[in-house]
This record gives C-alpha cells, sequence and structure tokens, in this order.
C-alpha cells in the first residue's frame, strides 16, 4: 500500500496502518504531500522520455537538496581541534558527554523532517534533554518529545518493528524488555511522568511509543557512522534526532544559516562538513527571543 498526502506524514496513523496488518506493506513517502508534486512531475517527465520503458527510481534516502557551503570567515575563531578523532568520533564523544550537536553535512534531505543532514543531536539517555532541547534550543512547550534515530540493525532490539522507517515514517513502541516496571505504590501522576521508564527517556512518549526513524548504511552511510560510534562509547545504537531549526523556522539550508541559527539558540557545539564549532555564547536572551520573532506564525 502507499499511503501518500499530507496526512501520511501522521506516523501514529502510518504506525497504526502497519500494526493492523491490513497489507503486506506500508509505503509513505518523506515527501507525501505538496512538497512531493516536483519529484512527481520529475518522474512523470522521465517517463514520458523513456516512452515507457521500465526504470526504477534509487532514492537514496532522498538526500537531493544542496550541499551546505562553506563557513561564515567570522565562525573560524571558534572552530575546535579534534586531532586525533575524526568528526565521527569527535561528535560521538560530545553527545556522550551531554552536549547538544548540530549537525550539517552532505546532501539536505527532502521533506519537513530532517534525518541526519540537517539535524539538532542530542543522547537520549539524558532525562531532561527533552525539555533542555525545547526550552533553550527549540523555544517551544516542554513536553514536546523528539524522534530516536536507531541503527536498522539495532531497531528491533529495542522497538517493535522489523521493517525500515528511513523517513521517520510511523510509530513504534520500547519493546518490553527495555522498559522499567514502575513500582507499585507510585499513584501521584507528576511522580509517575518523572519516574525514569527507560534508558532512553528523552525519546519515548508516555506510552512508550516513539516517531522513529531506522538509519541503514547504504541509504545514509555518513550519518549512520556517526551513530555507530555513539554505540562504541555507550552501548547505546541511537540518538535523538530533531530538525535544525527554531520554532516556526524552516530547516537551516547553508552553513551560513546553520551558524546563525547555532549562535541563537543554546547548542554547544555545530558541526559543519568536517569542522566543529563551539557555541560563542555572546547573545543574550533577549537578543535570541528578538531574532526568533522573525519566525513567529502570524493569525
Amino acid at each position: 500500500m502507499i499511503f501518500c498526502g499530507g496526512c501520511a506524514q501522521n506516523c501514529v496513523a502510518a504506525g497504526k496502518l502497519r500494526a493492523a496488518n491490513i497489507f503486506r506493506d506500508v509505503f509513505n513517502s518523506t515527501g507525501g504531500g505538496d512538497m512531493g508534486s516536483g519529484m512527481g512531475a520529475a518522474l512523470l517527465h522521465e517517463r514520458t522520455v523513456r516512452k515507457g520503458q521500465a526504470f526504477k527510481v534509487d532514492a537514496h534516502g532522498f538526500y537531493l537538496g544542496p550541499e551546505p557551503g562553506p563557513m561564515p570567515a567570522e565562525a573560524g575563531q571558534w572552530k575546535v581541534e579534534h586531532s586525533g578523532e575524526d568528526v565521527h568520533q569527535a561528535a560521538a564523544r560530545l553527545l556522550a558527554e551531554g552536549k547538544v550537536v548540530g549537525w550539517v553535512r552532505g546532501r539536505m534531505e527532502l521533506g519537513a523532517r530532517a534525518l541526519g543532514a540537517r539535524s539538532i543531536l542530542a543522547d537520549p539517555r539524558v532525562g531532561d534533554m527533552q525539555s533542555v532541547l525545547n526550552l533553550k534550543v527549540k523555544f517551544r512547550e516542554s513536553f514536546r518529545p523528539f524522534a530516536p534515530a536507531v541503527l536498522a540493525e539495532d531497531a528491533g532490539e529495542w522497538f517493535d518493528t522489523d521493517r525500515p522507517s528511513d523517513f521517520m515514517q510511523y510509530t513504534a513502541y520500547l519493546v518490553p524488555g527495555k522498559r522499567h516496571p514502575i513500582p507499585a505504590g507510585l499513584n501521584d501522576m507528576k511522580a509517575r511522568l518523572d519516574f525514569r521508564r527507560c534508558d532512553v527517556p528523552s525519546i519515548i512518549h508516555v506510552d512508550y511509543s516513539a516517531r522513529l526513524q531506522t538509519v541503514r548504511k547504504e541509504v545514509h552511510p555518513d550519518f549512520h557512522r556517526l551513530i555507530t560510534e555513539f554505540k562504541k562509547r555507550t552501548g547505546v545504537p541511537i540518538v535523538i534526532n530533531t530538525s535544525f531549526n527554531v520554532s516556526g523556522q524552516p530547516i537551516v539550508r547553508t552553513a551560513e544559516e546553520a551558524w546563525m541559527c547555532f549562535q541563537n539558540t543554546d547548542m554547544d557545539y555545530l558541526v559543519v562538513n568536517d569542522g566543529i564549532y563551539r557555541n560563542p555564547n555572546q547573545k543574550t536572551r533577549e537578543e535570541k527571543l528578538q531574532w526568533l520573532k522573525q519566525f513567529a506564525k502570524h493569525a
């Protein structure tokens, strides 16, 4: 079954369709709504040119956008040396230390979700990371959850799925063996919500569900390598992955846009191409909020 249109971006609905086992498989594209029209037009043209000949599109995860380009000159003074480590090893170390890392490498992903090319990454083991990212980086309500990016070969060990979710296509559930049972007598609602219900609390909803992204080496080898390095350090094959933007802002496209957004948040480090940069932390909270106003939604 092909599940398309704007409704196909609803991961809960897509997850329920899969769980119902009505269809042998369900496919919902990263560009299932109006944003996929351009890609559809290109495919229609190709079909016309080939005059009915069969052909197959090798999507490679739909990383079809531009490269980030060079960093602004001013960023050079904040560049961090990481001798003895490549960029993946250094970034994995920073994540394992609890740092929030902006990740901008390779061609930009197509669609409304960041898939490891224009992403903000963090350690899902940190209990309050969800609130930290929401309040200090995304500037939105503290309860809003984040997606796990998990190595595809390890996904079944953590979530109730055996199918790929290259584009955060559906909701899956943490397997029972990874859950921490809530102690008997813990009746207070806040205490139950605050209880550490698993080892990756920052990517799990209260019902143990998560908007899953499986990362296959053949689809996105660069992002796969980063998560592999994180797993080597922590034993956990999962990182928090959220889009590189603030509330109301489009996902950043270029290195220059990433640098501007980075400075106006409380992210710790920024990776662009093979360079790592620390946050200058020169802007006040008031300056950041003033910058944010340009993305405010108007009635």
